[in-house]
């Protein structure tokens, strides 16, 4: 699949990526890139990209480029899917392609290290609409958890994240407890 909105995106992505070494800095390199991409998006996305299950939201492998440590996902989030509490291990950003995605933070208040003896708190919310973009950054987890509601209509998000999206940590807030576990996508 070839589209020159997205092959300018991945082309551009990579540069900027390459010239800023600091998460931060990516992302906010990145982010406006982001912005043209979800407005390009239909020139692009393609049936497969909008897949989804019944069971939980959807990870449709868009592009994977291993040699400048990126990749492109286009999720589908139905009625009341959510992920679990979770952190990527990675820098990202974030487009709203259609509906209302919605971001509930955490905050780690124990010490840092360790999978076990993980207090962590309710932080912000984050409604995202459509034409949104939002980025985030270790420091040193990114720790939410990313939905939509079950009265709320299907949304569509791409992501873009600083590695290629195989597993993640998630959280047991209640257990304290964190492990990593494999992520499935589908191959477009």
């Amino acid at each position: 699949m070839t589209s020159p909105a997205l092959d300018r995106f991945i082309v551009e992505a990579a540069a900027r990526s390459r010239v800023h070494s600091l998460a931060a800095d990516r992302v906010l390199a990145l982010a406006p890139l982001m912005l043209d991409l979800i407005e390009d998006a239909e020139s692009f996305l393609e049936p497969q990209h909008y897949r989804s299950d019944p069971e939980g939201y959807t990870r449709n492998l868009i592009r994977d480029d291993p040699d400048h440590g990126l990749s492109l996902y286009a999720l589908v989030w139905r009625p009341g899917q959510w992920t679990p509490v979770h952190d990527h291990g990675s820098w990202g950003v974030v487009g709203i392609v259609e509906g209302v995605l919605e971001e509930r933070s955490y905050l780690r208040v124990s010490p840092e290290g360790g999978d076990q003896d993980i207090d962590l708190v309710r932080g912000g919310l984050q409604l995202l609409t459509r034409g949104a973009v939002t980025s985030f950054v270790p420091n040193p987890d990114h720790i939410h958890v990313t939905g939509v509601p079950a009265e709320r209509a299907r949304a569509v998000s791409l992501h873009l994240y600083g590695r290629t999206m195989k597993d993640f940590n998630i959280y047991d807030v209640a257990a304290r407890t964190r492990r990593r576990v494999q992520v499935a996508h589908n191959e477009s």
